[in-house]
């Protein structure tokens, strides 16, 4: 059979590919709205990209035409603008083993002793007549952060408890334990 003229061969193809695509359609349809999501959010992101190139070759013209000052405010001071001679009004701070000290807040963290009174860095500051209690051997007391403590204070009894808040009172006095200490003691007590 000889070729078909070039219009009846378009025409046949054209009605294939129709009856084909009607054959999708229901398939089609179901994927319309994500196809459409999917290209408006390509779409913004490519806008968002574009207008961040944008404002970044605005920034190196405006700082190519106005440099930026380096001005530094009055009363902003660092360690490197103070003279050398300077140092006896620097604060040192205690430090203990290579490691700062640290008060406050975080004493939660802490199981360096703080100095109290004039007692020296490193001496375990005690009375003379204050003798540790056995429960505060038994826990290993002296070497204990504040939230090791808290994970043990479930376990003992009120009258351990009165005696680490004791000890604690007559030798390094720590607000954060001590407070601790107290508040278990009056949970305990109520129960």
């Amino acid at each position: 059979m000889g070729t078909a003229p070039y219009g009846i061969r378009l025409l046949v193809g054209v009605a294939v590919t129709a009856v084909e695509e009607t054959r999708k359609l229901p398939q089609t349809i179901l994927m319309y709205p994500m196809t459409i999501a999917s290209q408006l959010a390509h779409l913004v992101m490519k806008v968002q990209q574009d207008v961040a190139v944008l404002v970044i070759k605005g920034d190196e013209t405006l700082e190519s035409i106005f440099p930026p000052k380096d001005e530094q405010p009055e009363w902003a001071t660092f360690d490197e603008d103070l003279p050398s001679d300077d140092a006896a009004d620097v604060l040192e701070l205690t430090i203990r083993d290579g490691e700062r000290l640290t008060e406050g807040r975080f004493a939660l963290f802490s199981g360096d002793p703080e100095p109290n009174n004039n007692t020296p860095v490193g001496a375990t500051p005690t009375t003379p007549d204050a003798a540790a209690p056995e429960i505060v051997a038994e826990l290993d007391y002296e070497t204990l952060t504040l939230a090791q403590l808290r994970a043990r204070l479930t376990a003992l009894r009120v009258a351990d408890l009165e005696a680490l808040l004791a000890y604690e009172e007559s030798t390094r006095a720590r607000a954060p334990f001590q407070t601790l200490l107290a508040n278990r003691i009056t949970r305990a007590s109520a129960k």
